[in-house]
């Protein structure tokens, strides 16, 4: 099984998407590494692109990726309600022809009626990945479990985008996280972290231990796996299909 590998336009910096144009831009460099799809970030986008998404989709197609959709906000407001942008998102999503929008959690509360978020759903297709985040508030283990649990008793479409280091930030142990949520894993930011004098940090996997490795194990093989770690270099096209193909290789 060709295990399939997505690029996250962010792992080579804001600074990077930037000067070279656009995450557009990027995708030839993503296409001739090897990967299979690209996670475009809403947060990249400029104005004048996010008017002209049927064009960035147009050349996705031309370079034959698939394609995520993240946009940084979360699925429940600080008010315990629905993002009210959730259609929104769909709607750009379906544009581009993402076969999956990434969301944070928020606040959800246990008990929250789903029956909106239902019918949202079942008009798209695009799948709903709702991700642990960096807060400790939204992004722990329990809340997370809480949530799926919910979700899977609801029959809602709905997976997790499960991040390997994010865990790091809230101050939970990563292997216990892929243990109890794995059946609910759609999606995999494959990411390590260091701690440093300013808190933690992404670094790349080969300045790490190793011990990343036993997290992905433990999570579905069958997955796409996103590189979201930072890739830097003086030949990014390279520094990528080192990646791509070292995570296609890892298999449990």
């Amino acid at each position: 099984m060709k295990q399939q590998i997505i690029v996250v336009t962010s792992a080579y910096g804001n600074d990077i998407v930037q000067q070279s144009g656009g995450q557009a831009a990027l995708l030839p460099l993503i296409a001739k590494a090897g990967a299979d799809g690209v996670e475009i970030r809403r947060e990249l986008l400029s104005p004048q692109e996010l008017d002209d998404l049927p064009a960035l989709a147009q050349a996705m197609q031309q370079h034959q990726l698939a394609t995520v959709y993240s946009a940084p906000e979360s699925l429940f407001t600080p008010q315990h309600t629905l993002n009210p942008n959730l259609p929104a998102f769909l709607a750009e999503a379906k544009i581009l022809q993402a076969s999956r929008l990434k969301l944070a959690l928020g606040h959800y509360q246990p008990g929250f009626d789903f029956t909106e978020l239902k019918i949202a759903l079942g008009q798209s297709a695009t799948q709903l990945v709702v991700e642990n985040d960096q807060t400790p508030d939204c992004g722990i283990l329990s809340l997370m479990h809480a949530f799926f649990q919910a979700v899977e008793e609801s029959q809602l479409p709905i997976g997790m985008t499960f991040d390997m280091a994010n865990w790091h930030w809230v101050g939970q142990d990563a292997l216990a996280a892929a243990e109890r949520l794995a059946a609910h894993v759609g999606y995999i930011h494959v990411k390590a972290a260091t701690l440093g004098p300013r808190g933690w940090r992404a670094i790349a996997l080969d300045d790490t231990d190793g011990s990343w490795r036993a997290v992905l194990a433990r999570l579905p093989q069958d997955v796409p796996r996103g590189i979201e770690f930072p890739l830097q270099g003086s030949d990014l096209e390279a520094v990528t299909r080192h990646y791509v193909d070292m995570l296609r290789e890892e298999q449990a």
